[in-house]
């Protein structure tokens, strides 16, 4: 079991590459569905009391973060014709080595926590470091609102993983508070896409704000 939760936590820290790689809004939202796929379901295969109620819970994150949000944002950019972000900040070449190096620093920096969950998976406390960081990193990276949006998701789904590694007994708790911080960025995220939709309708254009690019 603990060679599985590697192998899919492997995935996820490609897909990190991926995402710092890619100028397809669309296979950056793929990337984020599959990544908050697996962080809502990595506490059934890490040895946590897994209780009724902690399996509703995972299935309600689960549906939060690999369907709903994604699929939201997915229509939303299908709506608007929106298909690539042009002239990122960092360079997708320069953003993808930056990428290696983050992974890399992140294997070496979770070997300094004893933490009682990662001595049963050796990638797990690696890729929540890397997803929170790689957040971290689009939101400065890119200049498209939408991309912005998907780094804060994909910090948030680090945010939950770092929680999910940390705490063995009260996982369920400190996971309960990550999420409402999610769902409160939803609502946020909400109101920036209406206000984007309603500009576009309007014919207007932000270049301040520099939101999408139609190809």
């Amino acid at each position: 079991m603990t060679h599985l939760v590697d192998i899919i936590l492997s995935f996820v820290l490609l897909s990190i590459i991926f995402s710092f790689g890619s100028s397809r809004l669309q296979g950056l939202i793929k990337a984020l569905a599959f990544q908050g796929v697996v962080v809502s379901i990595v506490p059934f295969f890490i040895g946590h009391d897994i209780t009724e109620g902690g399996v509703l819970f995972s299935l309600t994150t689960l549906l939060i973060r690999g369907i709903a949000i994604p699929f939201y944002i997915y229509r939303f950019i299908e709506k608007v014709a929106a298909h690539r972000e042009l002239e990122p900040i960092i360079g997708y070449n320069g953003s993808i080595f930056t990428g290696l190096l983050l992974i890399v620093a992140a294997m070496a920096v979770s070997r300094k926590f004893s933490v009682p969950s990662a001595s049963t998976s050796l990638l797990l406390l690696p890729t929540a470091i890397s997803l929170l960081v790689g957040g971290m990193f689009l939101l400065m990276a890119r200049r498209k609102a939408i991309t912005m949006i998907l780094g804060y998701i994909t910090m948030e789904n680090g945010i939950y993983l770092v929680g999910t590694t940390f705490s063995v007994r009260a996982h369920h708790i400190v996971e309960f508070g990550i999420l409402l911080d999610v769902l409160a960025g939803v609502m946020i995220m909400a109101v920036i896409l209406q206000n984007i939709k309603l500009k576009m309708q309007s014919g207007g254009e932000d270049t301040s704000l520099n939101i999408i690019s139609k190809e």
